[in-house]
Parts: C-alpha cells; structure tokens; sequence
C-alpha cells in the first residue's frame, strides 16, 4: 500500500472551503471571504487540538493493538501463500485485507488519548471505525460514545450536553463537520483528531471544485458520516449513492425535466438552496473514499460524456473535473477478493466469506464483487454469525439480515475470506476457527 501523505502536507492542501451565499455558477469565491479551510486550519492550531497523538504512550499502545487484534492464524496464512487445510476446510485468503493505515492510525491516537488523560472523561463523537469489536473496546475502556438525537431537518443532530468543561473528545476516523469542529473548539476540551488522512485528501477536492466555482458530485451515501464531514465542507454538492443516481443527474443536465421532481428524490443528498438549473452547469466529481472504484469510474465518465455532448469537447473541461479520492486501501481489498472470484472455479471455491462491520461501506463494497459475478458469498460482522446448527446470519446486498444454511458437510469445504479495511485480523482467526470447529463437530457427530 502507498503511504498516505505527511500529516504536514495534509494539514495545508487538504481542507475545504466556505459555504457563503448563493453565487452565480463559475464565478470564484471572493479571496477576501474568510473560506472554511482557513477556518479549520485556525482551529486545528489550537494548542488544545491534537493530531500527532501522545509518544510517551506510543510503545504501550502498539503492544495492546498487537495482543488483541493480530492474529497467529492469519500470519500462518501469510507464510503460506495464503492457503491453509484444516479440518477438512481448505483455505483462500484474500492477498490485501483487513486493516489499512489510516484505520490503525485511528485505533492508536484513540488508545494513546485515554491512556494520556486517565483522568479525564473522554468522548467520541461517533464509531470511531465500523468495526464492532473495536467500538465494543472503547466502551470498555469507559469512552463516552455521543449520542445521536436526530430531528426533522436534521437527521444527524447529536446530544453534545455529556460535553463537560475540560473534557477529552476524540474526533474519528471519518472526521468531523465543520459545525462540529467549530462547536468544540468554543468549548473548554481537548480535541483528539483521528481523521484518516485520505479522508482529508476528498475534502481538497471539493475545495478545488468550490475555487472553480463548481458544484461537487459526491459518489457516497449522503448519510455515511465521512459523506456528512465531506459535504459541510462543499459550497454547492449533490450526493449521488450509484449509477442509477448519476444517470439521473446527466438526463437532468442533458435535457432539464420536472425540477420538484428531481429535488424531491434528492431533498436529502443536496445542499440548502440547490437549484438543478442553476447547479449543474459546471460540476467536479469526488466519492466516499469507501466506494466501489469500479463505479466511480464509470460515473466519471457519463459525467464527462454528459458535458461534452452538452458543451462541446473544446469547453467540456470548464464544466468538469474529477479527482479519484478511493483510498488505495479500498481498491486493493477489491482487487484482492475479485482476483479470488476470477480464479473461483480454479480454486474449487464453494463461497467467499466477508468480515466485517455490517454498516462498513468498504466492507459491503467486498461484499458486490462476487454477489454480482453469481458467486456464493456471506458478510458476516462476528465469528458467532456462524451457528453450531449449520446455520450462518449474514447481511445480504439488500442490507438485510438474514440466516440461512451454511456449508455442505457432505464434502471436504473450499472457501475464501476477505476482510475489510476496519476489520482486524483477529476477527479473521475467531471466523474461520468457528468453521473449523463446525466440521470438527460434525466429525465427531458422524463416529
């Protein structure tokens, strides 16, 4: 994996721009208007602000982190070209999974955060990452998680009142808004930033869209809380979750149509005062870093066919932009498992296994890849999904929970496993122990 940029390099290129009043489409911001970037960058110099995490906890951290979330299974796995037998269960293990830097470089600044203030209470103002043995560790650890209160016209409004006078609060891995960050700042607390830094490489994106004076096409889920940091940053956006989303927004472009219609499907995925009219004439493409690449790519390219075909190849590139914001993570896990669904009949694969956190977007991405080529697959977000009956609970493509029957005991079982990018190796180990185990019972059960 590339390493992700200095956490200097970020903290000068990577942050977004204002939200001022309404303007004409391509006319850039004033330069005397004081932009969000600036803002954010005052903010994050406070010497209440901490981004660098705490060294004097670093050598302690590390050894909690390797204790309970490495794995001797999974470095078995490693030294053996990903393949294992056991039980009469063979082994594929995806070549990238599990977790990614920025991921563990969250975990790490949250663990040295408590560790630095044990006498202090400490808050999170969200899932630190989509990981539930993660999240279970950090309430362990007495982390206050905030709670959400959501309300008509603002489904992501939180309960700040646990907030106390010099209180540690941990933003996480997927950020924060700016009306968040400029809420705490005014608050007597200590500030623990974990965002990833290829989140932050998004938010330059739109901040390059709002200087050109264009609207931002975000390829996310308006509601994932990255899409929600990332959006507070834009000026003009629309979130678009699919192919289907953007094709609507190229007809819309292309050939106008019922205005309240088209808001009224988008009345949640776009910003105050959007008029498609008005909007969409010059328009840069950034995605939730989680996102299917495969996708965003395509969408990339019906926005650019869109813009040409409306404004000619000579002054398309004035009225599009795009900038490829899937971390190299995300698209390694992906290429990862869908060399596994390439070579599935090789392999002699009866299903790939999926692990991790059931609202992980990354993870549910995994998850498509061999869904959509007619391959058996399950997402499951613990190893006790899999039942003693034969039975596994899993999240289908639909986002449903659903339980089914599981392997053929008839047979020696081939399988493949992946991981998601907030998944930690350990919850690989406890899945496939829990299939070992299932055969060995059956085993058993046959004598």
């Amino acid at each position: 994996m590339v390493p992700p940029p200095s956490e200097e390099t970020l903290s000068e290129s990577t942050e977004a721009n204002p939200q001022p009043q309404a303007r004409a489409p391509g006319r850039i911001k004033e330069s005397g208007t004081q932009s969000k970037k600036k803002e954010r960058l005052r903010l994050m110099r406070d010497k209440q602000f901490h981004r660098q995490g705490f060294k004097e906890q670093r050598d302690e951290v590390e050894k909690t982190m390797d204790n309970e979330y490495q794995s001797a299974l999974v470095k078995d796995l490693r030294s053996n070209q990903y393949v294992m037998e056991r039980d009469g269960v063979r082994v594929h293990l995806a070549k990238d999974f599990g977790f990614c830097w920025g991921v563990e470089r969250s975990i790490a600044l949250a663990y040295e955060a408590v560790n630095h203030f044990p006498d202090k209470k400490v808050h999170i103002t969200n899932e630190l990452i989509h990981n539930p043995e993660v999240n279970d560790r950090l309430h362990d650890m007495k982390v206050n998680f905030i709670e959400k209160i959501p309300e008509e016209g603002n489904p992501n409004k939180k309960d700040f009142g646990t907030i106390g006078d010099g209180d540690v609060v941990i933003l996480p891995a997927f950020g924060a808004s700016f009306e968040e960050m400029q809420y705490l700042h005014k608050k007597n607390v200590e500030i623990v930033d974990t965002t990833c830094p290829w989140v932050s490489r998004v938010w330059n994106s739109v901040d390059m869209h709002q200087k050109k004076g264009m609207t931002s096409v975000i390829h996310g889920k308006y509601a994932h809380e990255e899409t929600v940091a990332t959006t507070s940053f834009c000026e003009d956006y629309i979130c678009v979750k699919n192919k289907k989303e953007a094709q609507m927004v190229c007809d819309y472009i292309l050939e106008g149509g019922d205005k309240e219609a088209f808001l009224k499907y988008f009345e949640k995925a776009v910003s105050s005062g959007f008029d498609p009219d008005k909007h969409l004439t010059k328009v840069g493409l950034a995605n939730q870093t989680t996102m299917y690449k495969k996708e965003t790519r395509e969408i990339g390219q019906m926005l650019q066919k869109t813009m040409m075909k409306k404004y000619g190849p000579v002054d398309s590139k004035d009225h599009y932009m795009e900038f490829d914001t899937i971390c190299d993570a995300t698209q390694e896990r992906q290429d990862a498992v869908t060399e596994l669904v390439e070579n599935t009949e090789k392999l002699g694969l009866d299903f790939i296994l999926v692990v991790g956190g059931w609202d992980s977007s990354n993870t549910s991405h995994l998850l498509e890849i061999p869904v959509k080529a007619g391959i058996r697959a399950f997402h499951i977000n613990r190893a006790d999904c899999i039942k003693p009956d034969n039975t596994i609970t899993h999240r289908n493509m639909s986002g449903d929970i659903v339980t089914e029957s599981f392997m053929d005991m008839g047979k020696d079982v081939v399988l493949g496993i992946t991981s998601g990018a907030s998944t930690p190796d350990a919850a690989v180990q406890d899945t496939l122990s829990s299939v070992f185990l299932l055969k060995q019972l059956h085993a058993q059960a046959k004598e």
